[in-house]
């Protein structure tokens, strides 16, 4: 991929419930608050009935050179998503050029013939979610654009489709292996990192398509050469091999006339042959262990399996699901919360389009003999092939997974949205309604039916893959190739062989922008409870669900008057048990609500959510009361919780990034309560002295109605609300007790100059670095749009100056950005830069050395403030098409006195903001003066290259993150 994100192997989120009129599965819950009797819902309907109403209506058409494309009409917002499938990706590369899908993939954002840069047109234009990625069956391509800008991304899409290669040069294919390779090392640097590799190298006999990675090997990817580029155009990315689908304001009478226009001269390629790529049963059992600079141990067992089109797929699914990917699943029952041998638990099945890995994985509990854990972890599995599911496992999974997946409905384009679920019907299943048979098989599903799936392919024999904790033994740079280099190393051509030259492509001129319809935020209705709780809604009615938010003035901060990690793990505890429900209990609820109830935390509020079918809300909304309202904070649930968190701070610590970001909160705001770390987790020594007493004294002390406001988005009017809030929350009383109040006014002390903190982790072939210091301006500042645009200019977006220069000019990372927090209190500036270790000083400097140029030297130019501007100005639409980021617009503008018209505002502020008065902000606030430096990285690579950038060092040694206990056999 392009920029980190990580697409769904098959976008499942289109099979979602559209029209929802009746309620799902519930069972009886316990007391509401206020409440004298039992709440029961409504009579559920069936599974089937419900998938039946689900409906994606498309229109088809296929052009005379094979360009098959696929119309979805969605009015709700004046939108469009483009999303194009090729039919290929890194099951289809020949030996020797494994990773090569994915290079060409970034080469596609390189500029083509009538376009020399792919992202500055669309972003000026006000695309969103302008991105890319390869998998084993694809590669795609997507951009979610305002409906005037339709013919723009039509035109630039055609073009790189058929008029690419005279653009391609030697320069672009260089840099851009560079910026692949740093994103392998950035994968392969995480703790559990190469498991992936050696997971695929145990289950599939060399040669096999899935076996190598998408990321691909160094070696490979050192000897592509512009030649290999062209072929595997030539070869792969002729019309006839794509899928186009248009999704959102767009009708099939509109948009066939604009395809033909802009496809319609594109050749035909050869099509692109299958592979054979079946499941692969091992001949016996194998066990292997891999060690790792990681916390905890990991045991894993892993099969292969069927594509998605087998008939079993779904039965394994939800089998899996059941095994351990509901809350409620098999494994957390048996080994987190039951014998408490694990931290955590998760079993699933990774489906393609000719193959599936099933896995199951738990991360030992610190201390627990390793013999005890893994003979629990079969005997689960065992016991589950003996019995089975039950008929209410199975039924919580469907429901569970069709409302987990129902937020997928309201994205018309994107990786997971409506366009990609009927590309991927389209390209894998020759169907674009595919997800129905998928739905409906599930819904159809019986325990039988289920068990008799997981015995087949479970009672196979097994690859246990076991992480160890200790020294990296291994390097990612030798892994993800075909496998047998060592043996059989593949011919190693030169990368800069020169290439015939190519004849020029036909002129093409782009399209103007369109008018672009302006932003509608939904109308917002306020009310208040009896008992002081402010409420607001936006009603919304694309799909029959909505999300709720109960926002606490507490959040991380709050624990500058307790102890750190104090907010953070009294939350994690709000599900684990009130005085009538046990955490599974709990679990199983929601399952059967098709609710999802959780506790999250920023620096300034602590927040429960709840996401909940519009059919299911009294239930659901009594639920969340009994977890605010009543939690147990039992002794046992206590001690399993507060271990997993602490498994949790040692994932932390061993992760590079984590690190660097705990590390610089701590030293830019000192001793203000900012300096909490941002994850919640506080600290070895703080979380090894909280109590139980501590969580109820915190609870009380925070999470009361005084402190709550609640925020509501979705398919439900106020007069439905008010009175199920009220009855869920309305008898709740505020104590007597003033309400604590945080110091986030206290003064920061900003840093005298620049210095380093060099955390040494050995064996990274990345370094994380991040530099931050506290603006002089709080979150609540007012008139501080310019300081916005500034960021986009500098690090903000992928096309900032610092991500051009470092990642797509100098290749020396897979992304550079720069943020500008907007707490209620002080704000601080952000850099992060993972970076290829033997570039840690480079990358210093240039950061430096960028941030000093804006604007001394490097003015804002007419391109950046267009960019900035009339590109944020054009994709406000695209900012708001889902019910949680209005649901985050409302919360930010109410947490920090805004008018509730902001967002409609924005547009006039961004258009009065000049080039000038962007520098102004940029010298204010973004200059790299008194910036604190983080980097964790290994010592005897990065030492050396920090001693001539005149800052003073200070080197620490990374913490320790394994326990020993944990590999006793």
């Amino acid at each position: 991929m392009r920029i980190p994100s990580m697409p769904s192997a098959t976008a499942l989120a289109a099979a979602l419930l559209l029209s929802l009129g009746t309620a799902t599965p519930v069972a009886t819950l316990a007391k509401a608050p206020n409440a004298g009797t039992a709440t029961t819902a409504p009579a559920a309907a069936s599974l089937q009935d419900l998938v039946a109403k689900v409906d994606i209506p498309y229109e088809k058409f296929v052009l005379e050179n094979g360009l098959t494309t696929l119309i979805h009409t969605d009015r709700k917002s004046p939108i469009v998503g483009v999303t194009l499938y090729y039919k290929v990706g890194s099951k289809n590369e020949p030996r020797g050029r494994t990773g090569f899908a994915h290079l060409y993939e970034h080469l596609f954002f390189g500029g083509s013939a009538n376009v020399p840069n792919f992202d500055i047109p669309l972003e000026a234009a006000g695309s969103t979610s302008t991105n890319g990625s390869t998998w084993y069956d694809r590669t795609n391509y997507i951009e979610t654009v305002p409906t005037g800008a339709l013919d723009l991304a039509l035109f630039m899409e055609s073009d790189r489709m058929g008029h690419l290669l005279p653009a391609v040069t030697q320069d672009k294919l260089d840099k851009q292996r560079g910026v692949v390779q740093n994103e392998k090392r950035q994968g392969d640097n995480q703790p559990y990192g190469l498991f992936d590799y050696v997971q695929s190298e145990g289950l599939l006999p060399l040669g096999h398509p899935y076996r190598h990675s998408t990321i691909g090997s160094m070696a490979d990817l050192d000897a592509a050469t512009l030649t290999d580029v062209r072929q595997w155009f030539t070869d792969h990315y002729g019309s006839n091999n794509v899928v186009l689908v248009l999704s959102g304001d767009i009708d099939a009478a509109t948009a066939r006339p604009k395809v033909e226009k802009w496809f319609g001269d594109i050749p035909r390629g050869p099509d692109i042959h299958p592979v054979a790529a079946d499941p692969v049963t091992l001949a016996a059992p194998v066990s292997r262990d891999i060690h790792d600079q990681v916390p905890v141990l990991r045991l894993t067992r892993n099969w292969t399996a069927p594509g998605l089109n087998d008939a079993d797929t779904p039965a394994l699914k939800i089998g899996m699901h059941i095994l351990g990917g509901l809350a409620s699943s098999r494994l957390d029952n048996a080994l987190v919360r039951g014998k408490e041998l694990a931290v955590s638990v998760s079993a699933y099945d990774q489906v393609f389009q000719q193959l599936g890995f099933l896995s199951m994985s738990m991360d030992v509990k610190p201390g627990v003999d390793r013999a005890e854990a893994a003979k629990a972890f079969d005997t689960v599995l065992a016991d589950y092939l003996r019995q089975g599911p039950t008929e209410d496992e199975v039924r919580r999974a469907v429901t569970s997974m069709l409302s987990g997946e129902i937020g997928g409905l309201e994205r018309v384009g994107g990786f997971s949205g409506k366009g990609a679920t009927l590309a991927e019907g389209e390209v894998y299943s020759d169907d674009p309604a595919h997800y129905k048979k998928d739905l409906a098989a599930m819904a159809a599903l019986t325990p039988a039916k289920v068990k008799a799936a997981l015995n087949k392919w479970l009672s196979r024999p097994v690859y246990a893959l076991n992480v160890v904790p200790g020294e990296r033994t291994e390097s990612g740079d030798g892994m993800g190739g075909w496998g047998d280099e060592a043996e059989r190393p593949a011919p190693q051509a030169d990368p800069h062989a020169e290439a015939a030259p190519l004849p020029p492509a036909p002129k093409r001129e782009a399209p103007p922008v369109q008018p672009v319809k302006a932003m509608q935020f939904p109308q917002i209705e306020r009310t208040t409870l009896s008992n002081g709780i402010p409420v607001v809604l936006a009603r919304r009615t694309a799909v029959p669900k909505l999300v709720m938010t109960i926002d606490f003035d507490a959040g991380y901060a709050a624990d500058a008057l307790d102890t750190p990690g104090t907010q953070g793990l009294m939350l994690s505890m709000l599900d684990e048990g009130t005085t009538t429900l046990n955490a599974t209990q709990i679990a199983e609820a929601q399952e059967r609500l098709g609710a999802r109830i959780g506790t999250d935390g920023s620096l300034d509020t602590s927040t429960v959510t709840l996401s909940a079918l519009s059919d299911n809300l009294a239930p659901s909304l009594a639920l969340t009361a009994d977890l605010i309202l009543h939690p147990a904070f039992a002794e046992s649930d206590f001690v399993r919780v507060k271990a997993q968190t602490e498994a949790a701070l040692a994932q932390a610590l061993s992760t590079p990034r984590s690190l660097a970001a705990r590390t610089l909160e701590a030293q830019v705001y000192g001793a203000h309560p900012y300096a909490q770390p941002l994850d919640g987790l506080g600290n070895a020594e703080s979380l090894a002295a909280l109590t139980p007493a501590d969580m109820r004294a915190a609870h009380d002390k925070w999470l009361r109605p005084d402190l709550a406001r609640i925020s509501v988005v979705g398919d439900v009017t106020m007069d439905k609300l008010k009175p199920l809030l009220e009855q869920a929350f309305g008898g709740w009383k505020a104590p007597d007790t003033p309400a604590p109040v945080k110091p986030i006014d206290a003064a920061t002390t900003p840093a005298a100059g620049n210095r380093i903190v060099l955390i040494d982790r050995p064996n990274s072939p990345q370094s994380v670095v991040m530099a931050g210091r506290v603006l002089p301006i709080t979150g609540k500042t007012p008139g501080k749009e310019p300081l916005i645009l500034a960021n986009n200019v500098l690090g903000g977006d992928f096309l900032s100056r610092l991500n051009l220069d470092i990642r797509e000019e100098k290749g020396w990372s897979y992304g550079v950005r720069t943020s500008v927090d907007q707490p209620v209190g002080p704000r601080m500036l952000e850099v992060s830069a993972p970076v290829q270790a033997d570039r840690t000083g480079d990358t210093i400097k240039a950061i430096m050395d960028d941030m000093a140029a804006f604007p001394a030297s490097q003015p804002v130019s007419d391109e950046e403030l267009q960019r900035v501007t009339d590109g944020a100005i054009r994709g406000m639409p695209n900012q708001f098409e889902t019910n949680a980021s209005v649901l985050s617009g409302i919360r930010k503008n109410d947490q920090l006195g805004r008018p509730e018209d902001y967002y409609a505002q924005l547009a006039s502020i961004y258009r009065a903001v000049d080039a000038k008065t962007i520098g102004a902000a940029a010298t204010e606030y973004l200059q790299p003066t008194g910036l604190t430096f983080v980097v964790v990285g290994d010592r005897k690579i990065v030492e050396p290259q920090l001693k001539d950038l005149g800052i003073p060092v200070e080197v620490r040694a990374a913490p320790a993150s394994a326990d020993e206990g944990s590999e006793q056999e």
